[in-house]
């Protein structure tokens, strides 16, 4: 299954390491992010969980709940989550996804054959709480992901829902932001009373409401 972007997120029951979750009902209001690890007790995915789990304060300031997925059994998890709390400094504060039938990997596409037939692949999820894909990314095994990536897209996608602007390129929260096309320079009078830099008439560059 190949999920695009605003695409309803599957949603599935699944034994965690924080106990049964019914996906759906345990994102609530709150935005999700759901990743995936090619299998417990390696390297790569011991340094991302643990990391994770450092901007739990990050991810609460935004509304955000993460949630992790291996194919390995939930008995492994917990040894696992001993090894995570040991090497990195901090334990598991948000759920770990045992799918060792591949049920939610394989309604997220999380198996790329040609990598690996038995093993996830580094899959990000950003979902919303409409439930739909906001972001999705995918990583080789051996490249661990950019967490604060992640943070930066969704600090983005909340502006841009709120605001009708878009971010450009190396946007990081506070820097300017662009006034969306489909928003007419009368209209934009009246949102942007300050007034905006018009480099070209459709590239507007105004000051981040939320500066």
């Amino acid at each position: 299954m190949t999920l695009q972007l605003g695409d309803i997120a599957p949603d599935f029951e699944a034994d965690t390491t924080e106990g049964r979750v019914s996906f759906h009902q345990w994102l609530g209001n709150s935005w999700g992010v759901l990743f995936s690890h090619p299998k417990n007790y390696t390297p790569v995915c011991t340094t991302e969980l643990g990391y994770t789990a450092k901007l739990k304060p990050e991810f609460d300031k935004r509304n955000v709940k993460a949630i992790g997925l291996s194919v390995d059994e939930l008995k492994d998890h917990e040894g696992w989550s001993k090894d995570i709390a040991e090497t990195q400094g901090t334990p598991l504060n948000f759920p770990l996804i045992a799918d060792p039938d591949f049920k939610v990997a394989n309604l997220y596409g999380m198996i790329h054959p040609n990598a690996s037939d038995r093993f996830t692949v580094r899959s990000v999820f950003v979902i919303d709480p409409n439930k739909k894909v906001r972001l999705t990314l995918t990583y080789p095994a051996s490249t661990g992901r950019n967490f604060d990536e992640i943070l930066r897209v969704i600090d983005s996608l909340q502006l841009t829902d709120q605001y009708k602007v878009a971010t450009p390129v190396n946007w990081k929260p506070g820097d300017d932001v662009i006034i969306v096309p489909s928003v007419n320079n009368e209209d934009a009078k009246k949102l942007f009373p300050g007034g905006w830099n018009e480099i070209k008439p459709y590239l507007r560059v105004v000051p981040s409401p939320k500066r």
